[in-house]
């Protein structure tokens, strides 16, 4: 294992994109420990492309871009805007609003710092906000994109784990909506503290009603994914299918901003993620083999118990493996890594999966707001025109905000398991 984690140090350590770096510390380990199994890789390399699970990711992909090329987030800041506009700190407030409802439709972190930040920055500036607070605030609501289902980080869970995406997903609602309420009460704090102003709302009752008719669509795009799946309407492949097939007819009828000439655009950048991501996967597989030879999760196991650890214990532990990895190793290799070393573990322990994922996902959702490597760090940086550390220290407020939910998963754990054994039965 020590050889293991040093090949892989030394790559990254020059340069190599982690997911290369993945592949050539686990072919030196069996190079230089296994080199009778080298001629079954190519078996297990195939075994991390046979999930079924592995269907729903480009379609949740696919939905996600058609929903951000449909031009609705500007419905969204409207529809936010009647909620909380006449709020202390109102832009602000629809800010992390806005985020809790986009997460519920990209499934992604950076696309909401890139759709959101580029309409509500500059106008928080303009209305006088700091540019680090308006930035911060930005960033660190963005977390609640691959934490609120549909999470594409937690469909790469399911795959790892071999687990039921629709249970996954409803492990992470609660955290997310907590993750919301509790940044909007620190807004509003700080709003009064510093006497950030209202938002601009001036509306009649023609008004009221063509705010909600033009985000009624959005809105609706969680229940066709989420209702379909826990209704058992639709499998999560079949309802992600729903939701690429909802997402053109939005854009092309209503919305009308989705042409057939830009859907291989959006098909391709799709393909092209999910390459990636697939090829991780695939890596991933000779990480999960190299775990059960040298016995990892049953060392770990053993140690945590001779260690009396209890079930609160060993999550707060987690906890603390897990930021300390989504600061220095983006979402998907850190899901990859961290599950098949940790997941068996907390099983043996009596620890529901629910609620390692709602631990795993939600905390990871932190890194991307933490440098150095921070993605949503790097796309608010471009559109602020701020530095990283800059927005970094405006969103540090409301970052605490994620670690309390991140306690409160590990000290409770109906917040996790709640709906998804109500939606689909104990385990």
């Amino acid at each position: 294992m020590l050889l293991l984690f040093a090949l892989l140090a030394v790559c990254v350590f020059i340069g190599i994109p982690v997911c290369y770096s993945l592949g050539l510390s686990a072919l030196g380990y069996f190079a230089f420990i296994h080199p009778e199994l080298l001629t079954i890789l190519p078996q297990k390399l195939y075994a991390g492309f046979s999930s079924e699970s592995m269907i729903a990711l480009p379609l949740f992909i696919v939905m996600g871009g058609l929903m951000n090329e449909a031009g609705l987030t500007q419905n969204l800041i409207d529809f936010a805007n009647l909620l909380v506009g006449k709020l202390k700190g109102g832009l602000a407030c629809i800010n992390i609003v806005v985020s809790m409802i986009f997460g519920g439709i990209s499934g992604s972190s950076t696309a909401d710092v890139a759709s959101v930040g580029a309409i509500l920055i500059p106008e928080m500036e303009r209305r006088g906000y700091e540019p680090k607070y308006a930035a911060g605030v930005t960033v660190a609501s963005a977390t609640m994109g691959m934490v609120i289902p549909p999470s594409v980080p937690m469909i790469m869970f399911c795959i790892t784990a071999e687990y039921s995406i629709g249970r996954a997903f409803m492990s992470t609602m609660v955290p997310g909506i907590l993750v919301g309420l509790t940044q909007l009460c620190l807004c509003l704090l700080i709003a009064y503290r510093k006497n950030w102003p209202k938002a601009d709302v001036h509306y009649n009752l023609s008004f009221v009603l063509n705010v909600c008719k033009d985000a009624l669509a959005a809105l609706v795009m969680p229940l066709v994914v989420l209702g379909s799946i826990i209704f058992g309407i639709a499998t999560s492949n079949e309802s992600a299918s729903f939701g690429v097939a909802y997402a053109i007819l939005v854009g092309k009828l209503l919305y009308k901003t989705i042409s057939l000439r830009k859907l291989p655009k959006i098909f391709s950048d799709a393909m092209k993620t999910c390459t990636s991501v697939m090829l991780i996967i695939a890596i991933s597989q000779l990480y999960v083999w190299i775990f059960t030879l040298e016995k990892v999760p049953r060392r770990l196991s053993a140690w945590a118990t001779s260690m009396n650890f209890t079930n609160v214990t060993m999550l707060l532990f987690l906890m603390v493996i897990i930021l300390i990895a989504g600061t220095f190793i983006d979402c998907t290799p850190a899901i990859l890594l961290i599950t098949p070393i940790f997941l068996p573990v907390c099983q043996t322990m009596g620890i529901p999966t629910e609620q390692f994922a709602a631990l795993l996902v939600t905390g990871l959702a932190v890194g991307n707001v933490t440098p150095p490597v921070g993605n949503c760090l790097n796309v608010c940086a471009k559109i602020s025109k701020l530095t990283i550390m800059q927005i970094f220290r405006g969103a540090v407020p409301f970052i605490c905000c994620n670690v309390f939910v991140l306690i409160c998963i590990c000290l409770f754990p109906k917040i996790s398991t709640l709906l998804p054994t109500l939606m689909f039965g104990a385990v």
